[in-house]
């Protein structure tokens, strides 16, 4: 892979980010994307830094739509790390598993991204597949546009959380990491990763905030999905 940026990205990518809002909040409202269909596999859904469930919304339906079996994370916003995040969200992803009959595909979003490789390395039996959409699992933890705000949100430095974590280390289960050069808040090589860190990096065309919400970050989402689900089996 070429060589990516690693360092935060420039302030008028940090400002574009601001495009994506309106359209961020009224997203429950517009109608699904069409994605490439699925066969009832089970995904969680985990939303960014102080995101909620509310914020993908259209995502999950536009995933639902196409024939899978969506949830979103169910434990309110995503403050950041706590002592005890991990152990609730590995609970409900394997109560998921259960209730489905097989693994579930976790899909982060930005930090929840972090989170879900995190849970993957703990429970691999209940996961089948993690995507991370702008995820920054790699490199510098202060090499992006948020750590101030969450450790200003926060009582720990980013890089001293108060859970055990190897960001960069690869869960056991096939990893794939989606990126962009739009992106506003995390750095290509960040999300992207190295190889070793996951098993492929996709390039997408959209800003941080529209992974979530935005049609070409749903129908990326929808893509890998199909792929890497059927390679799974």
């Amino acid at each position: 892979m070429e060589t990516l940026p690693a360092t935060a990205p420039s302030p008028g990518l940090f400002a574009a980010e601001l495009l994506d809002v309106p359209g961020l909040i009224v997203a429950p409202l517009l109608a699904p994307v069409p994605v490439t269909p699925g066969h009832g596999q089970p995904v969680m859904v985990l939303p960014g830094f102080l995101a909620h469930d509310f914020t993908t919304v259209r995502l999950r339906r536009s995933l639902r739509a196409a024939g899978y079996a969506v949830q979103g994370w169910g434990l309110g916003f995503n403050l950041g790390a706590r002592a005890d995040l991990l152990d609730r969200l590995a609970a409900r992803i394997t109560a998921f598993a259960a209730s489905s009959g097989q693994p579930v595909t976790l899909v982060g979003w930005s930090l929840g991204g972090v989170f879900a490789r995190e849970v993957a390395k703990l429970i691999p039996q209940d996961v089948r597949l993690v995507v991370t959409l702008g995820s920054p699992f790699s490199g510098d933890p202060q090499a992006n546009n948020a750590w101030r705000l969450y450790e200003l949100v926060n009582d720990h430095p980013v890089d001293q959380p108060p859970i055990e974590a190897h960001l960069a280390d690869k869960p056991s289960v096939p990893t794939v990491a989606l990126w962009s050069r739009r992106d506003g808040i995390v750095p290509p090589a960040c999300a992207a990763g190295l190889d070793g860190e996951r098993d492929a990096a996709i390039e997408v065309n959209c800003r941080h905030l529209g992974f979530a919400w935005a049609r070409t970050g749903i129908a990326a989402i929808g893509t890998v999905l199909a792929d890497w689900l059927a390679r799974s089996g």
